[in-house]
């Protein structure tokens, strides 16, 4: 009996090992899933942070040259333009080359009333804007705002030597366009002379708002001076169209006139054959010929081989 109790519990004891064992496994198992999730989540996390840090390094690089920063200007330019509603080609044209040999090439060219231009440039550096926006410190935001101010005295300096007014008509000026409001206010608030300085050299600082203004004015224009143009076009189809109906009906005029004359003719050489007709009858009668002159048709007649002539038109034509 007591052997019997052993065995038994000697049973109970491994199948209590055998499942503390799977258990364990299994604890092991989902360990080593929670383990591996971890680590892909791990190598996921650092492709992005390596994928953010390629593109930073790219951006850095961009804004470090004038070529790059205007490449991202002029990308942030041509969307505002067309989220305005402008038409590139129609309303508005980018790196048009003004002077030739690329020396007044600006990333815009509005085109407003009377065929006259708006240059718009968009190689404004915004680095020292975000240092400001970034900071904490007010000593290094002020630091930051001033070297913003002083990269847009730069860039303005440029512009106003390029003299894009000697092509560029609308304004007699260049637009300085800014991807950001704030950093205009920013600028203007930083050196309360900065606007005096820019109009005497014929730079208009211009942020996202001010454009919006600018290319809501050329739309308008573009949009009169097409719809000028399209009744201009009405009224030479309507000038081409009366010509071509008056040379038709002088034509249509020039063929009844020659018809009315034709019929005329016609008519006198019928009675002119009858009434040879009726003169030389006397003498058929005379000879006894067994056969005698046929008498002369007559449109009018149906029994004729020809088509009549239709009767209103005949009578019409007749009048003469």
């Amino acid at each position: 009996m007591a052997s019997v109790v052993i065995s038994t519990a000697a049973v109970a004891v491994a199948l209590l090992l055998a499942g503390a064992v799977l258990l364990l496994w299994r604890l092991y198992q989902d360990s080593v899933r929670r383990a591996d999730a971890a680590h892909a989540a791990v190598q996921q996390e650092r492709q992005r942070f390596d994928a953010q840090q390629a593109a930073l390094r790219r951006y850095e690089v961009a804004f470090a040259s004038i070529s790059g920063r205007g490449e991202l200007g002029e990308q942030v330019l041509v969307e505002t333009a067309r989220m305005l509603g402008l038409r590139e080609g129609l309303h508005f044209t980018v790196q048009t080359d003004l002077a030739g040999g690329g020396a007044a090439k600006p990333d815009l060219l509005l085109v407003v009333g009377g065929d006259r231009r708006v240059p718009v440039d968009a190689k404004m550096s915004m680095a020292c804007w975000v240092e400001a926006v970034e900071t904490d410190d007010p000593a290094e935001r002020l630091d930051a705002l001033r070297v913003h101010v002083r990269n847009i005295r730069s860039r303005a300096a440029e512009l106003a030597g390029k003299g894009y007014q000697r092509w560029a008509d609308a304004i007699y000026g260049t637009i300085m366009f800014v991807p950001s409001d704030a950093a205009v206010v920013a600028a203007l608030d930083t050196d309360p002379e900065l606007l005096r300085w820019l109009l005497d050299r014929r730079v208009f600082l211009c942020g996202p708002t001010g454009f919006a203004v600018v290319a809501s004015a050329a739309l308008f224009a573009a949009t009169d001076r097409t719809i000028a143009a399209d009744v201009e076009q009405v009224r030479a189809q309507a000038a081409r169209a009366h010509r071509a109906a008056g040379t038709a009906v002088d034509a249509v005029n020039l063929s009844s006139t020659h018809l009315q004359r034709f019929l005329s003719a016609r008519r006198r050489e019928l009675d002119a054959l009858e009434s040879f007709r009726a003169t030389v009858e006397p003498i058929t009668d005379a000879s006894a010929s067994p056969t005698p002159i046929a008498p002369v048709r007559r449109a009018e007649d149906p029994s004729a081989g020809s088509t009549p002539v239709p009767q209103p038109l005949t009578q019409e034509l007749a009048t003469d």
